[in-house]
């Protein structure tokens, strides 16, 4: 069974960072820069930049929960910068 993945997308358009969660992060970045999001298709092209993994499904929507509700762009990058 994939391994369920918290990962963080930033715009090369104009820089702004995306949360999700997936368990298969190659596929879910290609929906993102196909258009596939809407809350994303039109801050295309999108670039990795952070993923954690996770035991389970639950523990990577909270995760995701958790990092959406800081509503900080200097603490996700304290956050990328950590996984670096």
């Amino acid at each position: 069974m994939p391994q369920p993945c918290v990962y963080i997308l930033k715009s090369a358009r104009n820089g702004r960072y995306y949360v999700g969660h997936t368990t298969n992060i190659d596929r879910r970045v290609a929906t993102h820069n196909a258009g596939g999001v809407r809350a994303t298709r039109y801050l295309r092209p999108w670039a990795l930049v952070y993923t954690e993994e996770h035991p389970d499904a639950t523990a990577a929507r909270k995760r995701e929960r958790y990092l959406k509700r800081l509503k900080s762009r200097a603490a996700l990058e304290v956050l990328i910068r950590s996984a670096t």
